[in-house]
């Protein structure tokens, strides 16, 4: 039984080795929440990680919440401190797949892509759909795209002082250079 369940691990691992990878720990990722006649709420961190596997689409993410740096210091200590509460939830995560990904038909020219998968901010799970360009280039996979996440949907709680100087709908924005790995 123990070789029996050492040989399938083995098999398991070779298939998951021997995927196409491609990935990149300087990844953009950049929100903004910004209101009208209000500064502006937005923040960027290039340091986030992702990796795709080329041969059936599926890729993950992961932001560690605090490289997210705003214009201002006290923006950015409030955002840490009050809203994302990054000492309990440091990070933020995607798992996802994109829809009808053949790493095959990539060119130079970009192609438009759905991206499906799941946001967990803030310690909570949300269903994200979004719209990717992606293409290949010197042996590197480019996607960027966007999708809008709500605060509320992530049990943040923003304070009534505040809630008219900061948008309901945050748009968030990724642009990645991946390598193959």
């Amino acid at each position: 039984m123990k070789r029996l369940a050492l040989i399938g691990s083995i098999l398991f691992f070779t298939g998951f080795a021997s995927a196409q990878k491609y990935s990149s720990k300087t990844g953009r990722v950049t929100f903004e929440a910004s209101v009208p006649l209000f500064e502006d709420v937005y923040a960027k961190d290039d340091n986030n990680v992702v990796i795709l596997n080329a041969d059936n689409g599926e890729m993950a993410s992961v932001s560690v919440v605090k490289n997210f740096h705003f214009k201002t210091k006290l923006m950015e200590e409030h955002f840490n401190e009050s809203y994302a509460e990054t000492a309990k939830y440091p990070k933020a995560t995607f798992k996802g797949k994109i829809v009808n990904f053949d790493k095959t038909k990539l060119a130079a020219s970009p192609q438009k892509y759905t991206v499906q998968g799941t946001l967990n901010f803030h310690g909570v799970d949300k269903a994200v759909s979004s719209t990717a360009t992606i293409y290949s280039k010197d042996g590197k996979i480019y996607m960027q795209g966007n999708f809008v996440a709500r605060p509320a949907d992530h049990k943040v709680t923003i304070p009534k002082m505040v809630t008219k100087k900061i948008a309901e709908s945050v748009n968030v924005e990724y642009n990645y250079v991946m390598t193959k790995q």
